[in-house]
């Protein structure tokens, strides 16, 4: 009678175990065929309207993961387990970009939009919900038409900073823009995020000197400034990439540059007082003449005998001017540099560009419009604001920290021109009062799980323990320095703002509610989402 129980009860637990499993197997069955239905809608929608098979790719096609891969800089998010897009399209003009957002609202597909692919959190190719998505890669979309005379260019949204640095430089020598050092960056991210660079001290943001821009809404609608309105305008000056539409070209206003230039690349070690120099950086990088840009890299130098690693600081510097004018600025308002002419040297604005460019330091210009394929690494990234500088004992204790985690700083001045500008004329609000911004780094070459755990829990400890000495309520943080750790989207909830504010206003303080209402209006539905997008604020009244 035992034998006969123990076998219903064991016939019984089997019928269970395989409901569970049958309940499972359905559920996945209905994602792929939504997966499978939502994808053939999209392209059957899309052939409708394009007819070029060499701007639609798919996991079938032989191009496909060559050309995920390729612009994709943070190998975290290129691994086998990483979400892929059901679709990758290329689009050679406007009107294909227009067919496939319309084609992605009809057929329920989030759409994500990639320029560059420099984003640090992978938004721009890769979805942490495992929703089934589409990129819309803006690779072919790079021209800049360079008016010397007005001081203007239209750049597309898929061009490089190299490219535009380039393409400007060929119209006159004393013409440039201010944006970042990184020259393979995108410039349709960049500058959506505000597009910080090493002239922003002497002309703002990249952002700050936009002017126009040709926008493709929901609703596949190409808009200018004037028919997206000023509000709209606003918020893609800074509000992150891809929250409100397409930006598919901007117009800029170019800035003057001198003829000649002077950079200066020192490296101390802290046996060397770098410390004090750090310390006395604080002091005066962003009061001195907006002709001057200095940063600071502070890299952990690891050695086989522990007791002899250090960090290295390395103090670059760019002048608006000749040598001799940089040397007697530095003279009297930085002498404990110490700096040497033979330290020194002179060239032009576009040879600075290269100069300073991660990967193309040593070689001619034109490597800038070449695109090679960039080194990739895994890293992880965060980033700080400092308003008050950090006494000279606690620099020391910092260093200790990122030397034993194995993290590299970057410290890039803000004052001049950035106190200037109000923190509400665009959604960048890290304005007066600032004295720099801190970027933290971490990378690593060896792949899998566990290293990539160790890696990023030692940044997060250096952040955590940086919390002292930065600012606060909130803490703030830059967007084109995308940190998922401090707060992701939820979809289609009624609390999506409030959630959204844990992150949003680290990146934007009070100009978070705004951009919030403008999305509210412009894509109440959501349709242009990622995990750190603009949500969507709806009123009953105007704002």
């Amino acid at each position: 009678m035992k034998d006969v129980t123990k076998l219903k009860r064991r016939h019984k637990m089997k019928f269970n175990i395989s409901n569970c499993e049958l309940v499972s197997f359905f559920l996945t069955l209905v994602f792929c065929f939504f997966i499978s239905t939502s994808s053939d809608e999209f392209l059957d929608c899309l052939s409708q309207t394009i007819s070029s098979d060499n701007i639609v790719f798919t996991p079938n096609d032989t191009s496909y993961s060559p050309l995920l891969q390729s612009t994709i800089q943070n190998l975290r998010f290129n691994t086998t387990t990483t979400p892929k897009p059901l679709a990758i399209i290329t689009p050679l003009s406007y009107s294909h970009v227009q067919s496939t957002v319309i084609c992605g609202v009809k057929s329920r597909l989030n759409i994500r939009t990639r320029s560059g692919g420099h984003d640090y959190e992978g938004l721009s190719y890769t979805s942490f919900d495992h929703a089934p998505f589409i990129i819309l890669d803006l690779n072919q979309l790079r021209s800049v038409s360079v008016d010397s005379q007005a001081k203007t260019a239209w750049v597309e949204s898929g061009a490089t900073l190299g490219e535009l640095y380039y393409w400007v430089s060929q119209k006159s020598n004393l013409l440039g823009f201010p944006a970042g050092e990184c020259t393979s960056v995108g410039v349709g991210g960049h500058i959506s995020g505000g597009g910080y660079g090493m002239m922003a001290r002497k002309y703002g943001l990249s952002a700050d000197n936009v002017i126009d821009a040709l926008l493709v809404d929901v609703k596949g609608r190409i808009l200018d400034r004037d028919s997206m309105g000023e509000d709209l305008f606003w918020a893609i000056r800074g509000g992150g990439g891809a929250s409100f539409g397409v930006v598919l070209s901007w117009k800029i206003n170019l800035v003057y540059v001198p003829p000649i230039v002077t950079v200066s690349s020192v490296s101390k070690s802290l046996d060397e007082d770098a410390t004090r120099l750090v310390y006395k950086w604080q002091q005066i990088a962003h009061n001195i003449t907006e002709d001057l840009f200095i940063n600071l890299i502070i890299t952990p130098v690891q050695a086989t005998d522990q007791e002899n690693s250090s960090m290295q600081v390395t103090i670059n510097s760019l002048f608006l001017g000749t040598v001799e004018e940089f040397m007697k600025t530095v003279s009297d308002g930085f002498p404990e540099l110490g700096l040497q002419q033979k330290d020194c040297t002179e060239m032009s604005w576009i040879e600075s560009v290269v100069y300073y460019s991660i990967y193309f330091k040593g070689q001619n210009i034109e490597t800038l419009i070449e695109r090679r394929p960039q080194p990739k690494s895994y890293f992880k990234v965060k980033s700080d604001y400092v308003k008050n500088a950090i006494p000279e004992e606690a620099l020391g204790e910092i260093f200790k920290w990122c030397l034993k985690e194995n993290v590299m700083l970057a410290m890039e001045p803000h004052g001049g021109k950035m106190s200037e500008i109000d923190e509400t004329a665009t959604p960048y609000p890290h304005r007066e009062g600032n004295l720099y911004i801190i970027q933290y780094i971490i990378v690593w070459d060896d792949v899998g799980f566990i290293s990539t755990q160790k890696n990023v829990a030692s940044i997060r400890r250096i952040y955590e323990k940086m919390a002292p000495y930065v600012s606060k309520n909130p803490r703030e943080a830059y967007v084109n320095f995308r940190d998922l750790d401090i707060g992701t989207n939820c979809y289609a909830c009624s609390t999506c703002y409030v959630q959204a504010m844990k992150w949003g206003t680290r990146y934007f303080k009070g100009n978070f509610k705004k951009l919030a209402m403008v999305k509210g209006v412009v894509d109440p539905k959501n349709f242009f989402r990622n995990e750190q997008s603009i949500p969507p604020l709806v009123l009953s009244q105007s704002y």
